[in-house]
């Protein structure tokens, strides 16, 4: 659970039972907190009026309040990490690696607690809330090569007693906004390479789940990360604005929705700053009908329905090629086998949306295709989860039959659905994908090496799996969503990651060997000869 430092414990509000009395194991807190800021290595309850009610999606009783922190507290934050620049900068690589090694190892450690926070507060299984800490884990990992990957460049002589080279340095405060479907594996794609490049960071984590980060937080304290290097605000619009205006910020990372994303996109570079934005995204998965059938449906099932269908990367659409249509009702049959209950129940393969606004525009969405013409061979709305019946859960869906006009098709839905369009060929199926705006992920399951070729060179997405249905890379290569999925000039983690939290800096330095004055000042421009 989160330690005392980072929450406030608060009066059960009137109306709301106590977290004691929920259908929820260990995961679920026992008394009603506030959540905290973390400035300058402290965790301190906010001065703020405006607080936002966190609730466990399972059962929708209150867990925490989130600030809504003030503009003096978020100022304090970016005037803490502007401050330990000065000497975190100068730190030797070896003291911010091994920061960095006892980082990893208390994750491992915390894995357990951190899982049980996740899935109380977003909703995932445990399994998933574990899978979410390892893949950011291995970020850290990553970057505890930071001794090799920010290495420079050298050439000497590059004329008679003339020596160049170039260093990666630091920006300095950089600043992470990160969404609720993922709250320790994308803050860990921010934080841990920008403080291991020599920056500090202030974080604002969602406001629907900001635990996962506020445990990150104080394990990389204790790991040694001196105070003021990572700083947490809490918010909505305020505080991204702020980030977006503030000038002592001079980069911007984000992960979420479209609408956010182009406006942090937009404001923050105005304003000077650098920005990585990875945004929303419709990813597709192409079944040939060579490809094998057990594997591809399993495959198919879990992409589009695990984690209730709220990943970036999960499989929304299922494009039928051919014969593989026929695929369908089996299809069908594999979904309707899934568990759906409260995440920390054995057995759970999804639990519930994050919240009843979501659960709530889902189920518009799958209405909306059976209004424009589409079959429903599985309807997973107004599902009932005995002992839960009070929670965000929506079953898993598949809407047959669309096509590329329909509402359901172009908007992200971000739930358990999964639509099927049919195509005659593969060239279909590939202008398809082409064809839709968004380039973050795709699939084409076959066993054909010819197909996995041409399929690999035509279609313009920026991560592609071959009987990969979630093909996120893994930390020694980049998260290359591309298109209308991804706004900036460097992508996350990876090579790309790291260029966009330094700089190069390059020296020519002149030491003459005769170590002799010139008798006259050299006006002309240097020829480097």
């Amino acid at each position: 659970m989160l330690t005392q430092k980072l929450l406030t414990k608060i009066t059960p509000l009137h109306g709301l039972r106590s977290m004691s009395t929920a259908k929820t194991s260990p995961a679920v807190a026992t008394e009603l907190y506030k959540t905290k800021n973390l400035i300058n290595g402290e965790f301190v309850e906010s001065s703020t009026s405006e607080w936002i009610d966190l609730h466990n999606p399972a059962t929708n009783e209150l867990v925490t309040r989130v600030p809504k922190s003030t503009p003096e507290e978020m100022q304090a934050a970016v005037d803490a990490a502007k401050a330990a620049f000065k000497t975190w900068s100068q730190t030797s690589v070896l003291s911010r690696q091994g920061v960095m090694f006892k980082f990893q190892h208390l994750i491992k450690e915390n894995m357990a607690e951190l899982s049980k926070n996740i899935t109380l507060e977003q909703g995932k299984t445990l399994v998933d809330a574990e899978g979410d800490v390892i893949r950011g884990l291995q970020i850290v990992e990553h970057a505890c090569s930071v001794t090799s990957l920010q290495m420079g460049e050298t050439m000497p002589g590059v004329t008679k007693d003339m020596d160049t080279y170039s260093i990666r340095a630091p920006l300095g405060v950089c600043a992470g906004i990160t969404p609720f479907n993922f709250p320790a594996m994308i803050p860990l794609w921010m934080f841990p390479l920008a403080n291991v490049c020599g920056n500090t960071y202030v974080l604002k984590p969602s406001e629907r789940d900001p635990g996962a980060a506020m445990m990150l937080a104080e394990m990389a304290m204790e790991a040694g990360l001196p105070k003021g290097v990572l700083n947490i605000i809490h918010g909505t619009h305020d505080s991204v604005n702020f980030i977006c205006d503030n000038p002592d910020i001079k980069a911007i990372s984000f992960v979420g929705s479209n609408q956010a994303g182009q406006h942090i996109y937009e404001r923050g570079s105005k304003n000077g700053k650098r920005v990585q934005a990875n945004m929303a995204a419709k990813n597709h998965g192409v079944v040939l009908p060579d490809a094998n059938k057990e594997n591809t449906l399993n495959q198919l099932v879990g992409a589009a329905f695990g984690a209730a269908g709220q990943r970036c990367m999960a499989l929304s659409v299922a494009v039928m090629v051919g014969e593989a249509r026929n695929w369908i009702p089996e299809l069908v049959e594999r979904a309707k086998k899934l568990n759906v209950t409260a995440g920390d129940q054995p057995g759970a393969d999804l639990g519930p949306v994050i919240s009843p606004q979501s659960r709530a525009r889902i189920e518009r969405l799958i209405q909306s295709g059976v209004d424009e013409g589409a079959e429903l061979p599985l309807d997973g709305r107004n599902i009932v989860v005995p002992g839960y019946e009070n929670g965000n859960f929506v079953g898993p869906t598949i809407i047959n039959k669309v096509t590329p006009d329909m509402e359901c098709y172009r908007e992200e839905i971000f739930g358990p659905v999964l639509n099927v369009v049919e195509a005659d060929t593969m060239d279909e199926a590939i202008q398809i994908l082409n064809d839709n705006p968004y380039g973050n992920g795709c699939a084409v399951f076959t066993n054909s090496g010819a197909a996995a070729r041409k399929f690999t060179n035509e279609v313009d997405v920026g991560q592609i799996g071959v009987n990969v249905p979630i093909p996120v890379p893994l930390p020694m290569f980049s998260f290359t969503g591309s298109r209308g999925s991804f706004l900036g000039d460097s992508n996350f983690y990876g090579k790309a990651g790291l260029n966009f939290y330094s700089q190069w800096k390059t020296v020519t330095t002149l030491w003459k060997e005769e170590d002799a004055k010139t008798a006259t000042a050299e006006v002309a421009m240097p020829r480097m000869q």
